[in-house]
C-alpha cells in the first residue's frame, strides 16, 4: 500500500505550474463580460420592459409577467450571441451547495427542422424534482413537485456555455427549500425597519441595503496526494495524521510569496470571476502551510451570496485543471488553523450613508450609535441562534482552535466605542442633552459623542462577532457554508430589534420625549440591557468561558443541541414577526440539520473505521512482525544477558504498538456498535445526539492511536501521505 503514497510524492514532484490562460486586457475591459447586467440588458431589452424591470428590482416589486416574453428574448439572444446553447435555473437547496438542470434553447419543429426558443414562463419559472433536496420532511419522494422561481435582483450569468438564471427554489406547498428565499425575505425585513429609524434622522432616506463583503479561506492540495488519502478524498478532511514537525510555527507562510503553481490557478480562478461580474480585490497566504485566502469588494448581500457560492464552483473545477484540490473544509488538519469565511456585514442608505460609519457631528454619530446598539442587543438577545446559524459537523471542529473564534457568541468594539458605551450606560442627571441651534445637540454626560475615526478599533481575532471600524466582522461563518444561512438569521434579528427600538422611541415621542432625547433615553437602557455580550478581551482563555456562562450567554458546545435554538420560541416568534421563516419552515430546516449531522459523523465514522483495519492495522501488524523475527533472531546468536540487553529497546516497541493495535480494534468495534445503536433511533435529533455522544468522541480516539503509530512504523511502509508531504505545495 505504501507503493501508492511514493508513486503520489513522485508524480507531485514532477508537477510543472499550468500557466493560466489570460488576456491580454485590463481587467476592466472584460469585467462582467459574462453576466447579463444592467448596461446589457439596456441593449438587449426594450427600453420600456427595461425600465420596468429596474423599478420593481430597486423598489422591491413583483415582476410584471407581461413583461417577462420581452427580457427572455433579450437574455436569449445575448447568451446565444456569446456561445450558450442552454439555460438553466441556478438554485441553492439546503446542502451548501448549488444546484441546476440544464435545458436546451433547441425546439424541434413539427414535420423536420428546429429552431432556437426561450420564453418568458421558462425564465420566472421551472419545475425541479424537489424529492430528492433535502427537505425536512416537507416533501415525500411521492410528492416531488417543487418550483424554482427568477430572482430578478440579481443577474444572469453564463458558465460553460450555459445561461444560469439565480433562483429561490420552493415546495409546491409554498414553503422554502433553499438558501436565497429566506435570505431575500430577511432582507425585505431590514431594510423596512431600517429606513423607519433612519427617518427620525433624515427624511430623505427610502432604502436601506445590507452590503457583505466575505474572504473565503481554503487550503490546495496536490491532486495525487489527495486521492491517496481515502479520507480527505470521502470527508474532506484528514481523520488521522500526524503533526508535521514544521507547520505554521515560524509563521513564515502568512502573507509570504505565493508559490507558482498556486499563483497560477489563482489567476485562472480570478479570470472566470471578473468574467462573470464576481469583484475579487485581495489574494494572499494565510497562516497555515497550504492556505489561501480570497476577498472581494463588497456587494449587496444577496449577490454577494451568489457570488460566493459561485466561486466555490469556479474554485473545485478549475484546480483540478492544476492538477490541485481545494479544501473548504473548515478543519482539514489537526493542529493547524481552520478556514473561516469572514462574513463582514454592514448597512448603507440610497442617500450614500453607511449607518455603522462614524460621521462627522454629534447628531451623525447618534445615528451611528443607534444602529451599533441595536446590532448588539440583537446580537444579545439571539446570541444562541446566531451560534447555530454557523456551527455544524465541521465548523464545531474549527471553533476554538488555532485562531478561530470561540463557541460563545460576544461582541468585541474595541477602546474607544467601549469608552463611549460606557460613559453612555452611566450617565445620569436631568441634562444629559443640550440642544444647540443648528449644530444639534451635545451630550453633557459623555461629555459628548466624540468624532470618531473610520477605524476606531483594534482586531481581535478571537471575537466571533468583531467591529472593525464602519461594519461587523461575523468571523465564525464556517469555510464551506452558505454564508445566507448567518446572514439570514443576523438580518431578522436586527430588523425584529430595530422595530422593538422604533415603538419603544415612537411611544416616548407620543408622551412629549423629544425625538433626540427620547432616541438617547431607549439608547441607554439598551447599553446597560447588552452588556453581556461586549467582550473585549482574550477569547481563548478557560477564564472566559466561566465569564461567559455566569454572564448568561449560551455556551452550548454540541451542535445537534445548538440547532434547538431555532425552534425556541422566541426565534420561532421573532422570524414570523419578520415574516422570514414560518414555524413549519424551520421545524423542516432543524430535521434538515440534525440528518445532515448524522450522516456526515457517519461517513467519517464508516471512513476512518475502514482505514484503520484495512489500511493501518496490517501495515502495523507487519512492522511487529520484522520486529519480531529480529528479536527472535538477536536470541539465537547472543547469551541471554547479551539478547535482554540488545533487544529491549525493540520488545518495548512490540507492546507499545501492540498496545496501540489492541486499541484501535476494541475502539473502532466500539465505534461501529454505537453506530448501530444509535442507527436504529427514529428521531432524527435524537439520534444525531447520540452520534454526537457516543460517535463523535470515539473518532478522536481511534485517530490518538494511529497517530502514535504513525510515529514508529517503518517509513518506507506507512501507507498514508503524511502531513510533512500534505501541507507543502511543491
Amino acid at each position: 500500500m505504501a507503493i501508492l503514497r511514493f508513486k503520489a510524492l513522485d508524480e507531485m514532484s514532477k508537477r510543472e505550474p499550468v500557466k493560466a490562460d489570460l488576456p491580454d486586457k485590463k481587467i476592466s475591459d472584460y469585467f462582467g463580460a459574462d453576466v447579463f447586467d444592467r448596461e446589457k440588458m439596456r441593449q438587449y431589452i426594450p427600453k420600456e420592459a427595461y425600465e420596468s424591470l429596474c423599478t420593481a428590482v430597486d423598489e422591491g416589486r413583483r415582476i410584471d409577467r407581461k413583461i417577462a416574453n420581452q427580457v427572455a428574448q433579450g437574455m436569449k439572444t445575448w447568451a446565444m450571441e456569446k456561445g450558450a446553447t442552454h439555460y438553466s435555473h441556478w438554485f441553492q437547496p439546503l446542502n451548501d451547495s448549488t444546484a441546476e438542470k440544464h435545458d436546451a434553447f433547441f425546439e424541434p419543429m413539427f414535420g423536420g427542422g428546429s429552431f432556437e426558443a426561450f420564453k418568458g414562463e421558462l425564465l420566472v419559472q421551472q419545475e425541479p424534482d424537489a424529492s430528492s433536496f433535502p427537505t425536512g420532511g416537507l416533501r415525500n419522494t411521492f410528492e416531488a413537485r417543487g418550483y424554482s422561481a427568477w430572482d430578478p435582483s440579481s443577474p444572469a450569468f453564463i458558465l460553460d456555455r450555459t445561461l444560469c438564471i439565480p433562483s429561490i427554489f420552493i415546495a409546491y406547498t409554498g414553503e422554502a427549500l433553499d438558501f436565497k428565499t429566506p435570505l431575500l425575505k430577511s432582507l425585505q425585513a431590514i431594510d423596512k425597519a431600517a429606513v423607519e429609524v433612519c427617518q427620525l434622522f433624515d427624511k430623505d432616506v427610502r432604502k436601506v441595503n445590507v452590503t457583505l463583503g466575505w474572504e473565503q479561506e481554503y487550503f490546495l492540495v496536490d491532486e495525487a496526494l489527495f486521492l491517496a488519502r481515502p479520507d480527505l478524498a470521502q470527508t474532506g478532511r484528514t481523520l488521522m495524521g500526524h503533526i508535521a514537525a514544521k507547520d505554521q510555527q515560524l509563521d513564515d507562510h502568512y502573507f509570504g510569496a505565493i508559490p507558482s503553481r498556486v499563483l497560477e490557478y489563482m489567476k485562472d480562478f480570478e479570470l472566470q470571476a471578473y468574467r462573470l461580474g464576481i469583484p475579487i480585490k485581495t489574494r494572499h497566504n494565510e497562516v497555515a502551510p497550504n492556505q489561501f485566502e480570497c476577498a472581494p469588494v463588497f456587494e449587496e448581500a444577496n449577490i454577494a451570496v451568489d457570488h460566493n457560492t459561485l466561486l466555490m464552483t469556479l474554485m473545485r473545477r478549475l484546480a483540478q485543471k492544476h492538477k490541485l484540490r481545494v479544501l473548504f473544509h473548515e478543519k482539514p488538519f489537526a493542529g493547524v488553523n481552520g478556514s473561516g469565511k469572514h462574513c463582514n456585514w454592514s448597512l448603507g442608505t440610497d442617500t450614500g450613508v453607511n449607518l455603522l460609519s462614524p460621521g462627522k457631528t454629534p447628531k451623525d454619530n447618534l445615528q451611528f450609535i443607534t444602529f451599533l446598539v441595536n446590532v448588539m442587543m440583537a446580537v444579545y438577545r439571539y446570541n444562541g441562534l446566531l451560534k447555530a446559524s454557523i456551527i455544524n459537523a465541521t465548523n464545531a471542529h474549527r471553533l476554538g482552535a488555532n485562531e478561530a473564534p470561540p463557541a460563545i457568541i460576544s461582541v468585541f468594539l474595541g477602546r474607544q466605542l467601549s469608552e463611549v458605551l460606557d460613559k453612555m450606560s452611566s450617565c445620569t442627571g436631568q441634562d444629559e442633552i443640550v440642544f444647540n441651534g443648528k449644530s444639534g445637540f451635545k451630550m453633557e454626560g459623555i461629555p459628548h459623542i466624540p468624532e470618531l475615526l473610520l477605524d476606531n478599533t483594534d482586531r481581535n481575532r478571537t471575537s466571533p462577532f468583531a467591529f472593525t471600524g464602519n461594519r461587523f466582522e461575523f468571523r465564525a461563518v464556517g469555510s464551506s457554508a452558505n454564508c445566507a444561512g448567518a446572514m439570514t438569521v443576523l438580518n431578522a434579528a436586527v430588523a425584529d430589534q430595530l422595530t422593538e427600538f422604533k415603538t419603544a422611541v415612537d411611544a416616548r415621542i407620543r408622551n412629549g420625549e423629544d425625538a433626540m432625547k427620547a432616541i438617547y433615553t431607549v439608547l441607554k437602557g439598551y447599553v446597560r440591557e447588552c452588556k453581556a455580550i461586549h467582550f473585549d478581551g482574550n477569547g481563548y482563555t478557560e477564564e472566559w468561558k466561566g465569564e461567559a456562562a455566569r454572564r448568561g450567554l449560551d455556551c452550548t458546545v454540541s451542535a445537534p443541541e445548538m440547532f434547538d435554538r431555532y425552534l425556541a420560541s422566541e426565534s420561532v416568534e421573532m422570524f414570523e414577526r419578520t415574516h422570514v421563516l414560518s414555524k413549519k419552515e424551520l421545524e423542516a430546516r432543524v430535521e434538515v440539520m440534525w440528518e445532515t449531522y448524522t450522516k456526515k459523523i457517519q461517513i467519517e465514522a464508516r471512513v476512518l473505521g475502514d482505514m484503520a483495519m484495512n489500511h493501518i492495522l496490517p501495515v502495523a501488524s507487519g512492522y511487529e512482525s520484522v520486529l519480531l523475527d529480529k528479536i527472535f533472531k538477536l536470541q539465537s546468536l547472543f547469551t541471554d544477558d547479551q539478547w535482554k540487553k540488545l533487544s529491549a529497546r525493540d520488545i518495548a516497541l512490540v507492546e507499545n504498538i501492540s498496545g496501540h493495535i489492541a486499541e484501535i480494534q476494541n475502539l473502532t468495534i466500539r465505534m461501529v456498535g454505537a453506530r448501530k445503536v444509535a442507527n436504529k433511533i427514529d428521531c432524527e435529533r435524537i439520534k444525531a445526539v447520540a452520534y454526537h455522544d457516543t460517535v463523535a468522541g470515539l473518532l478522536d480516539e481511534i485517530r490518538y492511536h494511529v497517530d502514535k503509530l504513525e510515529q514508529v512504523v517503518d517509513n518506507e511502509q506507512w501507507p498514508l501521505p503524511k502531513y510533512r508531504e500534505l501541507l507543502f505545495i511543491r
